[in-house]
């Protein structure tokens, strides 16, 4: 199984003391320990890294992500995640540029994200985003 790990599910597995114990949490470390293909997007991947201002654990989140593949975005999924704001603006639905682009990236590359943010839910009743 192939998902993308959402901002959301991240910040709560790498916290710097222990990780929470969340249900998404667990189900992120069950599919990485079996080796199934967890990705990232540019943004998911800068949005961690900027939430440490010491260099160490900024050092500490950089490596521990290194081994998830960052998902390669193109024009067309640039243009689709203005067509899904546009689109949930017209149903009365407020997203964040990053939310949306995080949703065409996955519903263009066919991958499920693993989020425990609720933005998320409210774009998913406009567009066919596959939630875990």
């Amino acid at each position: 199984m192939k998902v993308l790990a959402d901002t959301s599910v991240w910040s709560l597995a790498l916290r710097r003391n222990l990780p929470s114990p969340h249900p998404k949490v667990e189900k992120l470390r069950s599919w990485i320990e079996s080796g199934e293909e967890v990705f990232l997007l540019g943004v998911i991947f800068t949005e961690l890294l900027q939430g440490f201002r010491e260099k160490k654990d900024f050092d500490r989140v950089h490596k521990a992500l290194e081994p998830f593949p960052l998902l390669d975005l193109t024009r067309h999924d640039y243009r689709f995640a203005a067509e899904i704001r546009n689109l949930c603006l017209t149903k009365g639905i407020q997203t964040s540029t990053i939310d949306v682009l995080i949703a065409a990236a996955a519903i263009e590359h066919e991958i499920p994200l693993l989020t425990t943010d609720n933005d998320f839910d409210r774009i998913a009743s406009v567009v066919p985003l596959e939630l875990i």
